[in-house]
């Protein structure tokens, strides 16, 4: 028997019409990445093309686009498209990024000058259909139904680009009355408002169809146009010049001259990691994570997926298999069970070892001298473990009673140096990606770090965590060879690795609050909440929303007449800085008391989160994050401490309810001064402002002094103030724009202080070039400890985002080296605290500033630790100052 051969399938797409359909659809997401570049177009188009391939599996692909408004059909008709206004800002640059998706994916794509995307994808479908191949097409134009036969499909999105309808010969017969080789005479007399064809005037679809129907063509309508009567039949007449315009426009062109053929769209194996470093760029997680699962790369995976022969170890076996195979060595570690911050249960845990053996075991039912060796194994510094988020798990292993030494790494935190740019680092996305395994678990949920327990097969549970266990060491290995092609290795061992630990005991211990003070902190602020409404109603004579955008810009832009603040795509944007700039142009009552209310209502939201927060023990546990910025800041989340106000007395107050907690004499307060600007003289080596630091006298009135060419003595307030906008600014990518707004003053006066300040400090003026030059040739920037920081944007031809990106080279290394020395200042307390034998405690690090619980009569041991630890964290070349303040609350101990 023969076998049969399957018809080649293509599929052809409109990348114009389906991103700008997406874009649309997703605009109100606001998807932006961390470089300030909108995706919505991109993101809905990529999510619409994985959908179509998997469910349509052709053999072929190809996306056309068009190359500009000027075509044969605008050389005919000048009015033709020219009602469509420019792109939003928001859609530029994404054309080049679905580009960018489509060469990672190796799916080609196809435009000629002169011609638009359909008739691009009309001369391919018709070269296809002579060679036998079915065709579908994906496209947002119903032009594109002429080109359907029993051979030809068009998929036509109904509502976005994720709702696709199957346009057959049948569907459109069914929907226009016409088969789709009259619908070019159809949509002639139809017009079409999109692409500025001009329709007759009384002359409907319907109309248009039955036209169509009775004479069987155009030609034979215009032929026989006498025999339509009435006004329809006058307007008709009138119209036929347009009617005929519009038909030849309507017709797709079907022999376009190409560079390429069928045979060059089959489909093509596409590189894992290309799609890993864009999808990171664009950061496309989940989208990649779908792109996995529903297609297939058409690579050879290397290994496949996990199959872990592990043998569960019953009562009185696990000490023997540690001492034989976790003796030496590192060893993967996999534990299931639930924890927080301050405690947590171990129900299961599993290893995987060096040598090939695996085992888990049951904590229930070890024996005394089981639980004894598991105890010593996890203290023994010695016996390297290996762990995947392991933070998490230090919590629980510590509340059974075992805690861990000897942590030899984290493959999160691996990632994160080498991936700095992702939003997750998912256990099976980070092995797919760099040991080319799928690990995959049979039991539901066993994929996920923290399990709740609700019985199941505990057979197949502890041996997805074996499989867990391998896999967290396999990649660990994998990441190892990583950090060695990436740079990273030594901040990872004595960084960011003996910092998981250090956090851990951190969230363990919280902080100490006072919650009735928390409690009439929060009805201060509601009773400012509802004084600051009545105001604001009083002032306009009813009540209004005041959290409703939409209700505020009547008020604002209507009712009130204001200026007009910045346009959106709802409207004009109410956010805080446009307030309070229209609140400093028109003083009105009612923007005074709206100002007043949303700042009663952030501190009352900050309150009630306290107090939610605040557990058993009359402690505040947070969690800290070493993955989520890019920079290497620590983040705090559950409730944020690294957000408590400090600027407004009302927010200061908030502070005060931070105390001591028993059995403790003070909190402390350390912070770094200025230690961004010390490090930017450090890296630009400016004399000058090495010298200001030198001087002893307040940095920011020295460095005034210098660029106005006064004496310290006689720097004004102004003065410095402007140039202290300038000192930090600059770090950050500072514009003269953005230093206008900042001061208050015009673009050309704040771009000649910039121009003085750079005429005084040349060397930082060389230092910031030189940065940018460096990292756009490199593809990254670095901080003082190794810490990579990857800018692909920084040769991108799209200028906003190549802007974003200079901003960032300027900005990551230097606030990425006073994260770094933060870190290490953390770990030398921590060490010094302990070697000395001191019960003080560190509690809390916000950003440069480090809080301690200190213990009776300790606390000028803690501080002269602190000062030298914090101190001796990096050797600039200027010193690094550290400010000591202690008192019985946090904001007491303010300094």
């Amino acid at each position: 028997m023969a076998d049969v051969v399957e018809t080649p399938r293509l599929l052809l797409l409109d990348g114009h019409s389906l991103a700008y359909r997406a874009f649309y659809a997703l605009k109100d997401a606001n998807l932006v990445t961390t470089t300030g570049q909108h995706t919505e177009g991109v993101y809905g188009f990529t999510s619409m093309l994985i959908n179509v391939l998997r469910d349509e599996a052709p053999t072929h692909v190809a996306v056309a686009f068009d190359v500009s408004r000027q075509t044969f059909r605008s050389e005919k008709f000048p009015e033709y498209k020219a009602n469509r206004s420019s792109s939003p800002d928001e859609f530029k640059g994404q054309i080049d990024l679905v580009k960018e998706v489509l060469t990672a994916l190796r799916i080609p794509f196809v435009e000629k000058d002169g011609f638009e995307a359909d008739d691009v994808i009309a001369t391919l479908a018709s070269q296809a259909e002579a060679q036998g191949v079915d065709v579908f097409i994906c496209t947002g134009d119903r032009d594109t139904f002429q080109l359907v036969n029993e051979h030809v499909t068009v998929l036509y999105p109904r509502r976005g680009v994720s709702d696709l309808t199957r346009m057959t010969a049948e569907a459109v017969q069914d929907k226009y009355g016409l088969t789709p080789a009259q619908y070019p005479d159809f949509a002639a007399l139809r017009g079409d408002p999109s692409d500025n064809l001009p329709n007759i005037p009384s002359v409907g679809e319907k109309t248009a169809a039955k036209w169509v129907v009775q004479f069987g063509s155009l030609d034979e309508l215009v032929a026989r146009a006498d025999e339509v009567k009435g006004k329809v039949g006058d307007a008709l007449r009138a119209h036929l010049g347009q009617v005929m315009t519009n038909r030849q426009l309507t017709e797709l062109i079907r022999d376009v001259p190409l560079d390429v053929h069928i045979d060059d769209l089959a489909r093509q194996p596409w590189d894992r990691e290309e799609v890993h470093q864009l999808f990171d760029t664009l950061q496309f997680r989940v989208l990649r994570d779908r792109l996995y699962e529903y297609l297939d790369p058409t690579e050879p995976e290397s290994g496949g997926g996990y199959e872990v022969d592990a043998e569960r170890l019953e009562p009185g076996d696990v000490a023997g298999w540690l001492a034989e195979h976790a003796a030496s060595g590192r060893t993967g570690v996999s534990v299931r069970g639930t924890w927080m911050r301050a405690t947590g249960d171990v129900t299961e845990v599993a290893l995987a070892t060096a040598d090939g053996a695996g085992a888990w075991f049951e904590t229930a039912k070890l024996s005394p001298e089981d639980d004894t060796a598991v105890a010593q194994w996890f203290a023994d510094p010695e016996r390297p473990k290996v762990m995947h988020e392991a933070k998490g798990p230090l919590h629980a292993l510590t509340a059974r009673g075992w805690p861990v030494a000897g942590l030899a790494a984290d493959t999160t935190i691996s990632a994160f140096i080498a991936l700095p740019g992702q939003r997750s680092y998912d256990l099976a996305d980070l092995v797919q990606r760099f040991v080319g395994r799928e690990l995959r678990m049979d039991s539901a949920g066993a994929s996920e770090v923290q399990l709740s327990l609700d019985g199941g097969d505990e057979e197949q549970l502890g041996l997805d965590e074996a499989v867990r266990a391998r896999a967290v060491l396999d990649l660990a290995d994998a990441l190892d060879a990583e950090l060695g092609k990436r740079g990273g290795r030594k901040l990872l061992d004595e960084v960011e690795l003996p910092l998981v630990s250090v956090l851990a005991g951190m969230e363990r211990k919280g902080v100490a609050v006072d919650v009735s003070y928390l409690e009439e902190l929060e009805s201060s602020f509601a009773g400012a909440v509802s004084r600051s409404a009545s105001d604001a109603y009083d002032a306009i004579g009813h009540e209004v929303n005041l959290g409703s955008p939409k209700q505020l810009q009547v008020v604002l832009f209507e009712e009130l007449d204001m200026p007009k603040t910045k346009r959106t795509k709802t409207g004009y944007t109410t956010d805080a800085d446009a307030l309070a700039d229209l609140f400093v142009k028109t003083e009105h009552p009612f923007l005074e008391a709206l100002l007043r209310h949303r700042d009663a209502s952030k501190l009352r939201v900050t309150v009630e989160g306290l107090l939610k927060s605040t557990a058993d023990d009359g402690r505040i546990h947070t969690t800290f994050h070493q993955t989520i910025a890019a920079t290497g800041r620590l983040s705090s989340t559950d409730p944020n401490l690294q957000n408590i106000p400090i600027r407004t007395a009302e927010g200061r107050r908030i502070r005060e309810a931070f105390v001591v907690g028993d059995g403790y004499e003070s909190l402390l307060t350390a912070d770094y001064s200025q230690i961004e600007m010390r490090i930017m003289a450090h890296l630009s080596e400016d004399e000058g402002l090495i010298d200001a630091f030198a001087s002893g006298t307040d940095f920011h009135s020295e460095t005034a002094a210098r660029v106005f060419n006064v004496a310290a003595d006689d720097v004004t307030g102004e003065m410095r103030a402007k140039i202290k906008a300038m000192n930090y600014g600059l770090a950050y990518g500072l514009s003269a724009y953005g230093l206008s707004k900042q001061l208050t003053i015009g673009v050309a006066e704040a771009q000649t202080l910039m121009d003085e300040y750079f005429e005084r400090f040349g060397g930082v003026r060389d230092y910031l070039r030189e940065v940018v030059q460096r990292a756009a040739g490199e593809g990254w920037t670095e901080t003082m400890l190794g810490r990579r920081r990857y800018l692909p944007d920084l040769t991108s031809e799209n200028r906003q985002r190549r802007e974003m990106a200079e901003r960032m080279a300027l900005n990551a290394p230097i606030q990425g080296s006073a994260a770094d020395i933060i870190k290490v200042a953390m770990l030398g307390v921590e060490r010094a605290l302990n070697a000395e034998g001191l019960r003080s405690r560190m509690l809390l690090q916000v950003h440069d500033e480090l809080v301690l619980e200190v213990a009776s009569g300790e606390r000028s041991a803690v501080e002269e630790l602190v000062r030298r630890e914090m101190g001796a964290a990096y050797e600039l070349r200027v010193p690094l100052e550290v400010s000591v303040g202690s008192g019985r609350t946090w904001q007491e101990a303010a300094h």
